[in-house]
């Protein structure tokens, strides 16, 4: 599966707007399967943090997104999501 690191140095110098963004299009990366296999779980969790940064369209895509997945998905989703904003 790919991942992406995003150096804490330089990441919380931008923009609030420029780091949804980018979650933004890490959700879509792994809900599309664009240059890696499709992720559920990898897709809400992402869009779930773009969300949390402002991102409107993510929290929107987030929500359907979940209508497609199971309780056991979501949850883990959201713990993958709060563990990555608990050490970013």
């Amino acid at each position: 599966m790919a991942r992406f690191e995003m150096p804490e140095a330089g990441f919380g110098a931008m923009g609030a707007t420029a780091q949804a963004d980018i979650l933004f299009e890490l959700g879509m990366m792994y809900a599309t399967g664009r240059d890696c296999e499709t992720d559920v779980v990898a897709a809400h969790k992402w869009f779930n943090i773009a969300a949390i940064k402002g991102s409107a369209r993510a929290a929107e895509l987030r929500s359907e997104l979940s209508a497609a997945m199971s309780k056991v998905e979501i949850a883990r989703a959201l713990r993958e999501a709060r563990e990555w904003m608990t050490m970013h």
